[in-house]
């Protein structure tokens, strides 16, 4: 573990020297040199990851050495080259570099990327140009399985063999292959060039060893359109109700509903929640509330970014007006642990190291995203509740208890959830009794009036319950009013104020 944050931090260090660097460097028209002294003895990096995103145009940088996951991710159109291998992730959400890498890359290659440009010129791993949605990927050597995943548009040219599955999932582009080339998946076109074609590739390439001869096969795709299923879940908190623990009701008087996102000691980026909700406008705030919301696009510096693998590309320019992020790791394929601190330490690098982060998975990996969140230091762990399991909400209660207590517990990482409907000032409580820090929800149309409402709500069953500070909720102020709820949640029933007997069976 040390050797890893000992990497985390290089990582972290080299970023943070870059802006200043490459501002002089651009100026000067010169290579900013990473794994060289000054008097230029090579010192290869080992292992450093997350390194140079967002680089722009003009920007220069070759490095040397073996790097880890997600190098020279969401360029904006710079020119980066690596002396020797990287690992999983190198280019993604490319849009406008011109990355090489001398040796070989690890999987995911190109991933998502927009434009530009990627060379490797020693073979690659699988899963090529996944998602990718335009730009050019050029690989001399042999490329794995499923190369061209769930494929956009773009052009994939591999000058090697390829492994399975090539072009699964792709519903655009091309994927030249001049090598052996498996059957593909059925809704997926084996072809030869056609000379018009032939011809516009090649022009793309100055250099004759990455030109396409005429026997080379294309792969396209035989469906445009894929459909996936919507994404559902059962009920709401209807079934639950806030009762008081024998403690007279306050008539008067503010409670104390603040909620503190980021609160670490030794640092001064934490975010504070009015109320312990997270409104979630995806297309950015256009009023003047001063509320915090998480956002996909034109975030204000009181805001979280939401970074996916749509907007991977734009995480610069996100990153920097923004107070910290969330990243939705299910909209990412497989994350080894080494790839997430990868992604982490390219956008930490961003948006500020001593900004707040966060991580997103669907309830059904609950376990898994504490987990992940305690090993990076996150400062919040967020379920999904609609994540496609069809998960009824009142079971996720005690899945996202339990988990936090076998592997939260004594750690400053917060636990919320992402409930798929606007919510009320009872679903507020209720959420925060349950054991939840905040909650993320879409609001009403009038977004001013809706956090309004919320405030005064939350204050009112605060004062029946007795209490003036929202964090003394607990399990004991709820009750479930059904069977099949105080069955799920384990939360006692009303009436006969315990939990059901099956709760306590070994």
């Amino acid at each position: 573990m040390a050797d890893e944050m000992q990497v985390i931090e290089k990582s972290l260090s080299i970023n943070n020297k870059l802006p200043k660097q490459l501002e002089k460097a651009i100026d000067r028209n010169v290579v900013l040199r990473i794994g060289w002294t000054s008097a230029g003895d090579p010192v290869p990096k080992n292992g450093e990851l997350g390194l140079c995103p967002n680089l722009p145009k003009g920007a220069k940088i070759r490095s040397l050495g073996k790097l880890g996951s997600f190098i020279a991710c969401a360029g904006k159109g710079g020119t980066y080259t690596h002396q020797g291998e990287v690992g999983a992730y190198f280019g993604a959400g490319n849009d406008g570099n011109i990355n090489t890498c001398e040796r070989g890359a690890g999987d995911y290659l190109g991933f998502a990327m927009k434009s530009g440009k990627i060379t490797v010129l020693d073979g690659a791993g699988a899963h090529v140009g996944s998602q990718m949605e335009g730009g050019v990927i050029m690989i001399r050597g042999d490329a794995g399985k499923a190369i061209g995943s769930g494929m956009k548009d773009g052009l994939i040219v591999v000058h090697g063999d390829v492994g399975s599955d090539p072009g699964t999932g792709m519903t655009g582009g091309k994927i030249v292959i001049n090598g052996r080339c498996p059957s593909p998946p059925p809704d997926v076109e084996l072809r030869p060039l056609k000379p018009a074609e032939l011809k516009e590739i090649n022009a793309l390439f100055s250099d004759e060893d990455q030109k396409v001869p005429s026997d080379a096969v294309c792969l396209t795709s035989a469906k445009k359109q894929r459909h996936t299923p919507a994404k559902t879940s059962e009920g709401d908190y209807s079934t639950l109700i806030l009762i008081g623990e024998e403690k007279p009701p306050l008539q008067f008087g503010t409670c104390d509903t603040i909620t503190i996102i980021g609160e670490r000691e030794g640092r001064g980026d934490a975010l504070a929640l009015p109320i312990p909700v997270l409104p979630y406008v995806s297309s950015g705030v256009k009023s003047d509330v001063l509320h915090p919301c998480l956002v996909e696009a034109k975030p204000r510096n009181i805001d979280i970014a939401l970074i996916h693998s749509e907007n991977l590309n734009e995480a610069g320019s996100l990153l920097t007006e923004a107070a910290g992020f969330a990243v939705d790791l299910d909209a990412f394929p497989k994350l080894e642990p080494e790839h997430i601190e990868g992604l982490l330490v390219a956008l930490r690098s961003l948006c500020g190291i001593a900004s707040p982060f966060m991580l997103i998975r669907g309830i059904s990996n609950t376990q898994r995203l504490h987990l992940q969140a305690r090993e990076v230091g996150s400062d919040a762990a967020i379920s999904r509740i609609e994540d496609g399991s069809g998960m009824p909400i009142v079971a996720s209660l005690p899945m996202i208890g339990r988990s936090a207590s076998q592997n939260l517990e004594g750690n400053l990482c917060q636990k919320s959830a992402i409930i798929p409907w606007a919510c009320d000032s009872r679903d507020v409580a209720i959420a925060c009794a349950s054991g939840l820090d905040f909650i993320i929800s879409k609001p009403e149309e009038d977004l001013s009036s809706w956090l309004e409402k919320l405030e005064e709500g939350l204050n009112h069953h605060l004062r029946q319950l007795g209490l003036n500070a929202i964090e003394q909720l607990d399990r004991g102020n709820l009750r479930a009013i059904s069977m099949d709820t105080a069955s799920m949640s384990g939360i006692r029933l009303a009436g006969y104020d315990r939990p059901l007997p099956h709760w306590f069976a070994r």
